[in-house]
């Protein structure tokens, strides 16, 4: 009986310690101020159009009838409505047709945030995409100009993959790369991210190539709404989706053109237009001074 009186005293203080760090952090959460990013004219965003590529796309520029090139849609093309606005009660939600290839960007550059968003699949898909899977993403750290990878569509950036079956995995968006805690590779296999696992370079230059399979597919039904959550804090990242983080990812920089490695930890942010229809809802951001205790345990090495 002595023992248990000596060791209750200890065990409740450890249980009142646990409790009063998660009621900070809530506390802490809930005093800080969200900036929402959609209006109903889109105000805080710009558009960027470039083709509706078709089957058999190769990389190369779209060639006319006459085999001359065929110039991009471009930047706030008022004649094109790929995204507009839509009201369904309070909320005010964003219609991407998916029609042409191209992206919704953000005026202003984000460094060290908390990302959320809610999206969910249209019926439509288009030209490339009509028997494949809906395809969209989120694009972070998206700096310098447009078109400059395979698609000739983005900017330079990471991906947080938004596709059926596949949303939270990784692509490298032209020379970017990252480290992921993922299993490496085997034979025509991807990189398959886990916890568990040590981290492997993902993207410009790499052994592995420039793309990773999320750890698990926690998607829900295409007719309900999907919260995606993106941290991001001084070249670390964490991919959630419903809650579940898929991916853990660091070190984010880019190859410049001597092969120099430099870092890439801030920017604009990129929702694609790729084929498919998708309704977005619910994006806003907020700063954040660090990761929680919780996040930055994911990090530590296996």
């Amino acid at each position: 009986m002595k023992k248990c009186t000596l060791y209750l005293p200890l065990f409740f203080l450890v249980i009142s310690c646990s409790q009063v760090k998660k009621e900070d952090q809530k506390n802490q959460e809930e005093t800080v101020e969200w900036e929402e990013l959609i209006d109903e004219n889109l105000t805080q965003w710009d558009t960027y159009l470039s083709y509706q590529h078709q089957p058999g796309y190769d990389g190369s520029v779209p060639l006319d009838e006459n085999g001359k090139e065929i110039g991009p849609i471009g930047l706030n093309n008022s004649d094109y409505t790929v995204f507009s606005t839509i009201k369904e009660g309070e909320d005010t939600i964003i219609k991407n047709t998916g029609e042409y290839y191209g992206c919704l960007i953000t005026k202003n550059e984000y460094k060290n945030y908390h990302f959320q968003l809610k999206y969910k699949w249209g019926d439509k898909t288009y030209a490339y995409r009509k028997e494949l899977l809906k395809d969209s993403g989120i694009l972070y750290h998206s700096v310098g100009p447009m078109a400059v990878e395979y698609w000739r569509s983005w900017m330079l950036s990471q991906e947080f993959q938004i596709m059926e079956g596949h949303t939270g995995d990784f692509w490298s968006q032209a020379n970017s790369l990252i480290d992921i805690k993922a299993y490496k590779p085997e034979s025509v296999l991807d990189p398959l991210a886990h916890e568990s696992q040590e981290f492997l370079p993902i993207g410009m230059g790499s052994p592995y190539n420039n793309y990773c399979l999320h750890s698990g597919n926690y998607e829900k039904p295409d007719d309900e709404w999907n919260t995606l959550e993106l941290v991001c804090y001084e070249g670390k990242s964490l991919h959630i989706v419903n809650g579940e983080v898929v991916m853990i990812l660091k070190d984010s920089r880019y190859v410049d053109e001597s092969g120099k490695e430099i870092p890439l930890i801030q920017g604009k942010i990129q929702l694609q237009s790729e084929a498919a229809e998708v309704f977005f809802k619910d994006i806003k951001i907020r700063q954040i001074d660090s990761l929680t205790q919780q996040q930055k345990s994911l990090f530590k090495s296996v």
